[in-house]
């Protein structure tokens, strides 16, 4: 492993020079993501679970060269929908390294999802509920089978995102065994599934180790499996005072908890692996003294980066323009331009912002883009993947006629 490979790379270790260049060559709201260390963060996982499996969680990121390196890494893909697998495999995943998770899916999605295991018989199909099983045999798939368990047992960084213990998610825990039975008449069972939440850490911890245990009895009970996949949801630091996870003691946490089981663990880090690796980069557009607050105005709001409106969710953001000067830190907010009181990327103490600086945003690579909307009619931003020295556009900037292309009566 690399050794200038630190466990989380903060917002003060990009290059200000660098982002400028980009900025000014590409316009901005900008995502950049750098795959140089989408790679090592894998890297670092898979030195952490080396017995394990890997599979990328696919909604946090899907621009297809971050897919593509993690697949050449060796990565498995976990996919929350039949888009996902379709982008999995376009971007060379093979199926047999690709898991389709269906959560309470509409027919559209299940037809999709039969087809394409069908053209990659390696595939396999997650599903969460009795009747989820049911629909899956009557399209006549009698392929590679999981079950998602509800294990009562969730954590997580906000409460919208606790699944384990959420009553949408999986089969309850007790029902699980006559299920698998069952389902080995028509199917190929393979493993198990459970997903405590998302941006797990500290204290959450330990709800995760009660998951794996008892994931590990029920796999015992259940025999005969493949693998036991225990999710994913590793946190990382989005304040500069949190540490990162110690991710050998977590792997080590978790192989313990886990127990003996004739299965092969398997984990799914979709934030881990690409959240410290992306950057959204957006300019000043206003500077407003105010009674209450300096409130500076960027290009940049909610339908580019939703997490902090949705989940009171915290991102480091610094000032590159004021690099090198010699400008005093003040206590601004940071807001974007859509008229609604959720949009803002909160209070920050910032080198005195001006008009037309730029502002980077941290840890954006998970969870930034996927989550981008035309709300307010507003194109969404154009993303750039750095390669080693390279820089190219993965996703290009969109323009009205982008919006407004669905409309059938202009």
């Amino acid at each position: 492993m690399e050794r200038d490979d630190p466990p989380v790379r903060r917002l003060a270790d990009w290059s200000a020079d660098r982002l400028a260049e980009l900025a000014d060559e590409h316009g901005t709201p900008l995502y950049v993501l750098d795959l140089d260390r989408v790679r090592r963060n894998y890297r670092r996982m898979a030195a952490a679970f080396p017995d394990a499996e890997v599979h990328y969680a696919a909604k946090a990121n899907t621009v297809r060269p971050a897919l593509r390196a993690l697949a050449e890494e060796g990565a498995g893909v976990e996919c929350a929908s039949p888009g996902e697998l379709r982008r999995a495999l376009d971007a060379g995943v093979p199926g047999e390294r690709v898991q389709y998770t269906a959560v309470n899916p509409p027919d559209a999605d299940l037809d999709r999802a039969v087809d394409l295991a069908a053209e990659n018989p390696g595939v396999t199909i997650t599903a969460g509920a009795p009747d989820t099983v049911e629909r899956l045999a009557e399209r006549g798939y009698d392929g590679r089978l999981c079950v998602r368990v509800n294990p009562g047992v969730g954590a997580g960084h906000h409460e919208k995102v606790a699944t384990g213990a959420d009553a949408k998610f999986g089969v309850p825990y007790d029902d699980v065994p006559e299920l698998v039975a069952s389902a080995r008449a028509d199917f190929d069972v393979v493993g198990l599934h459970a997903h405590a939440g998302s941006g797990i850490s500290g204290e959450d911890l330990s709800a995760h180790r009660e998951l794996v245990a008892r994931m590990g009895d029920l796999a015992r009970e259940v025999g005969g499996l493949e693998f036991v996949d225990v999710g994913g949801g590793f946190g990382v630091p989005y304040r500069p005072d949190e540490q990162p996870l110690d991710l050998d003691s977590v792997a080590a946490a978790t192989r313990e908890a886990l127990g003996a089981v004739e299965a092969t663990l398997t984990v799914e880090p979709g934030r881990y692996l690409v959240a410290d690796a992306g950057v959204l980069l957006t300019a000043v557009n206003t500077v407003k003294e105010a009674p209450t607050a300096t409130v500076v105005g960027v290009g940049a709001g909610m339908t580019t980066l939703a997490r902090p409106a949705i989940y009171d969710a915290h991102h480091a953001i610094r000032n590159l323009s004021a690099a090198g000067a010699d400008r005093p830190d003040r206590a601004v907010t940071v807001a974007g331009p859509v008229c609604e009181s959720a949009d803002t990327f909160g209070d920050h103490d910032l080198a005195a912002p001006e008009r037309g600086d730029l502002l980077a945003i941290g840890n954006a690579g998970a969870y930034g883009y996927e989550m981008a909307s035309q709300y307010n009619s507003r194109p969404r931003p154009a993303s750039v993947v750095l390669d080693g020295d390279s820089a190219r556009v993965a996703r290009r900037r969109e323009t009205m006629a982008d919006v407004t292309r669905m409309e059938t009566n202009r």
